[in-house]
C-alpha cells in the first residue's frame, strides 16, 4: 500500500501499454532519430551534405516507422474504440491549439494538454498521442515538409517522458502540479533544442560563430550550436515553457481531475466476460419445454 493508503490514491486505468514488440518498435525508432537529429555533430568534412537534401529520405524513412510503433502498440495489448475515441478527441483538440499561439512569441497551448494527457493515460498513450496530434496540426496548419517527422517523433517523446514521472501513488495534488509544471519547463526547452539540430544546417549565410561547419571538432561546433540555440530560439522556447508552466499551474488540477474521471468511467482495465449462466436464469417458455420434450 502507498503512504497514504490505496482508498485515497485509486489506480487510473491506462488504455494503452507498451507490450514487449511496441517497445522494440519504440527503442528503434528512438535510435534512428537521435541519429537523425545528431548526424550533424558527427558528420565529416567530405561528407558534407546539406540537410535539405537528406530530410526526405529521412521523412520517408521515419513516418512509417511511427505508423508501426502505433501498429506494433495496438497488436500487443489490443486498443479498444473507446480508447481510439479518446486519442482521437485529445489530438483534434491539441491540433485546434497549436495554431493559436504559433508564430507568436511561440506560445503554444498543446504541449500544457500534452504534458497532462500523457502524466494520466501514460507513456505508450502519450507517445502515440504526441506524434498523432503533430501530424494533425501540420495538416491543419498546412505545416507538411520533411521537418514533420521530426517534430512527431519529438512530440512523442515528449508526452512519453510525461508518462514516466513518479506515479500518482507518491505524488498527487499540489506536488504533483509542480512537478509537472517543472517537466513542462523543461520539456519544452528540450523540444525546441532538439528541432534545433534538426533545423541548424538548414540556414545559410550565418555568423561564423554559429553556423554548422562539417568536419569540425566536436567541442567547436556544439559550442556554435549553443550559440545558434541562443540567438535564434531562445526567447520562442521561453515563451513556450512559461505559457506551459502558467496553464499547467491555473488549470492543470481541473484538467487532471477531468482525465482521470473520464478514463475511469471509460473502464479501458474492464476485462470483457460472458455470463455463461445467463441462459439458464432466463424463465422457462413453453415453446422451449416443448422442443425438450420432442427431442
Amino acid at each position: 500500500m502507498s503512504p497514504r493508503g490505496d482508498a485515497a490514491t485509486p489506480r487510473t486505468p491506462r488504455p494503452l501499454r507498451i507490450g514487449p514488440r511496441a517497445a522494440a518498435a519504440l527503442v528503434l525508432v528512438t535510435l534512428i532519430g537521435i541519429a537523425a537529429f545528431g548526424w550533424p555533430l558527427l558528420a565529416d568534412r567530405q561528407s558534407g551534405f546539406a540537410h535539405a537534401q537528406d530530410a526526405p529520405w529521412l521523412f520517408a524513412a521515419l513516418l512509417p516507422l511511427l505508423v508501426g510503433v502505433v501498429v506494433a502498440t495496438i497488436a500487443d495489448d489490443g486498443m479498444d474504440a473507446k480508447a481510439v475515441a479518446m486519442l482521437g478527441v485529445l489530438a483534434a483538440v491539441g491540433a485546434a491549439l497549436r495554431p493559436l499561439g504559433a508564430g507568436t512569441a511561440g506560445l503554444e497551448p498543446m504541449f500544457f494538454l500534452l504534458v497532462l494527457s500523457g502524466r494520466v493515460l501514460g507513456p505508450g498513450f502519450g507517445f502515440v498521442l504526441g506524434a498523432v496530434t503533430m501530424f494533425a496540426s501540420a495538416l491543419l496548419t498546412g505545416g507538411v515538409g520533411p521537418w514533420m517527422p521530426f517534430q512527431m517523433l519529438a512530440m512523442g517523446w515528449f508526452s512519453l517522458g510525461a508518462g514516466l514521472l513518479p506515479g500518482p501513488d507518491r505524488i498527487r495534488g499540489r506536488a504533483e502540479l509542480t512537478m509537472l509544471a517543472l517537466y513542462g519547463f523543461l520539456g519544452s526547452f528540450a523540444y525546441g533544442t532538439i528541432m534545433n539540430l534538426q533545423g541548424w544546417v538548414i540556414i545559410q549565410g550565418m555568423g561564423q560563430g554559429i553556423s554548422f561547419h562539417p568536419g569540425e571538432p566536436l567541442p567547436a561546433n556544439l559550442a556554435r550550436f549553443v550559440s545558434y540555440c541562443l540567438a535564434t530560439s531562445l526567447g520562442w522556447d521561453l515563451g513556450r515553457a512559461a505559457l506551459t508552466v502558467v496553464l499547467t499551474l491555473t488549470l492543470g488540477a481541473t484538467l487532471l481531475k477531468a482525465l482521470r474521471r473520464a478514463t475511469r468511467k471509460a473502464a479501458f482495465d474492464a476485462p470483457v466476460a460472458f455470463d455463461p449462466g445467463t441462459e439458464s436464469t432466463r424463465p422457462p417458455s413453453p415453446e422451449r419445454d416443448m422442443t425438450r420434450h420432442a427431442q
